[in-house]
């Protein structure tokens, strides 16, 4: 088992302004800001001092399509993110995005519970 199984990994904000966004975070709470600079996304990552803490991102057409509005989303590590999401799924959770790579970060997706 990983150190990181069942423990919060990051938290991302999903938002319809992003400038506004990385404008209030960096006033309110200090944090810098980042360009990841992942081709085809526009992405950034809040950071305090060089640490990154959490991301930006603007809220998918396919999330509005499902009626998301902007949020904060928090991601928990597992060691099994497909055996995760079977699991999730017999137990009555609602898949949000099937397991997907992101290239050089890792797998994920995204589940609701019942």
């Amino acid at each position: 088992m990983s150190s990181n199984h069942g423990a919060f990994v990051w938290h991302e904000l999903l938002s319809t302004d992003i400038n506004s966004a990385k404008s209030f975070y960096s006033k309110v709470v200090e944090w810098g800001l980042q360009d990841s600079q992942m081709p085809g996304i526009d992405y950034w990552m809040f950071k305090v001092g060089q640490l990154p803490v959490a991301g930006l991102m603007t809220l998918p057409d396919e999330a509005k399509k499902m009626g998301a509005s902007p949020h904060w989303e928090g991601y928990v590590g597992v060691d099994d993110v497909d055996a995760t999401v079977a699991k999730a799924k017999q137990l009555g959770g609602r898949v949000f995005k099937e397991p997907t790579d992101i290239p050089n970060v890792g797998r994920f997706a995204i589940l609701a519970d019942p």
